[in-house]
């Protein structure tokens, strides 16, 4: 697994030059699409390969939040032909028609997935989505502070280690963690039970004082500056390659698990590129390619096949059966239950400095 995510030296990734090609005496503009992906997820090669193959060129936006792509295409007349969404957002965006069926005939590599990552509850029988990557959130430790087994929740409440524990700065992953440690639901929509999840939570302030914040964890655990954090999988499992004294671990009272997908605008300009696309990046040499650029895990089960060892039968990795039947990935809150998990987030974060 590399090391850091590929950062896209352009919105424009291209190897046609000028973005033309010339036939005969006259001019004809390229074929292109517009891809819409979280962050730079993934790696130059496949994309200089797909244009190489089609002679289509692939122009990509980059967003950092799932919530403001949401709002920007449901709100906006943008096009784009390929977009990236989240498991929590994939029902909205169906049942409010912001996606077009797929034509599964046009992606046959759908055929390498893992069927353990098909015909999920978001989207059955994968009619809108095609898995492209998935994770999970787990603690990272640093094993020459904390000696004891990392295998649950609770030591993110252990006073031993005050002022070295690192939590999430969002709202949905650690009301959700706090929830999964009271061996309730990350979907609770049970006012009791959150109202459990908030005092923890407060409780957890008073004796380890946690640090909040999002991407910079990596950084802080790696210099030594904290100990224990919550983290995203591909970032803990990258950090554990690269420093001896970090370990990534998924607590035994389960996690959030969680798959992205590639989907086509209801208002996609390009839909035959799009699926070329979409069955391009599915295929087992892109799928191990792109794994190993960015860290993450990959639904392609030919792909997995070809991982070294040490990936491919990591637990923390690919979860076994029972950590997954205990894992849950985030469902859509109705309003009325978003506004309980406001409150609580707000009465947690209050005077936070």
């Amino acid at each position: 697994m590399k090391k850091h995510f590929v950062k896209a030296a352009s919105l424009v990734v291209s190897i046609l030059g000028a973005g033309t090609l010339m036939t005969g005496c006259g001019q004809k503009e390229a074929e292109s699409i517009t891809f819409f992906n979280y962050g730079a997820n993934i790696d130059s090669e496949t994309l200089q390969a797909f244009e190489k193959e089609y002679g289509i060129t692939v122009k990509m936006d980059e967003f950092d939040d799932m919530d403001a792509m949401y709002l920007k295409l449901a709100n906006s007349d943008v096009k784009y032909d390929v977009i990236l969404v989240s498991d929590a957002l994939m029902p909205k965006m169906i049942e409010e028609g912001l996606l077009q069926k797929i034509n599964k005939e046009n992606i046959p590599n759908i055929q390498q997935m893992d069927e353990e990552y098909l015909n999920l509850s978001i989207d059955p029988g994968n009619q809108y989505s095609v898995p492209y990557m998935f994770g999970t959130i787990g603690i990272i430790y640093d094993k020459n502070v904390v000696t004891e087994e990392v295998d649950s929740w609770d030591i993110l409440w252990d006073e031993k280690y005050k002022d070295k524990i690192f939590m999430f700065d969002t709202y949905r992953d650690t009301i959700g963690m706090a929830l999964k440690r009271l061996g309730y639901s990350m979907n609770s929509d049970n006012p009791k039970e959150l109202e459990e999840a908030k005092e923890s939570l407060l409780e957890q302030r008073k004796l380890v004082d946690p640090k909040y914040g999002v991407d910079n964890g990596t950084t802080m655990i790696a210099a030594g500056e904290t100990a224990l954090n919550m983290i995203w999988s591909g970032e803990g499992l990258n950090l554990q390659d690269e420093y001896p004294n970090l370990v990534y671990t998924l607590p035994k009272e389960g996690v959030n698990f969680w798959i992205d997908s590639l989907c086509i605008p209801a208002n996609a300009a390009n839909v035959e590129g799009a699926e070329k696309f979409i069955n391009f990046v599915s295929d087992k040499e892109s799928a191990l390619r792109i794994a190993d650029e960015i860290g993450y895990t990959t639904p392609n089960k030919e792909a997995r096949l070809e991982q070294p060892e040490h990936v491919r039968n990591n637990p923390n990795a690919y979860m076994p059966k029972e950590l997954m039947d205990l894992s849950e990935i985030y469902l859509p809150l109705s309003p009325e239950t978003k506004q309980l998990y406001d409150n609580v987030w707000t009465q947690v974060k209050v005077n936070l400095s």
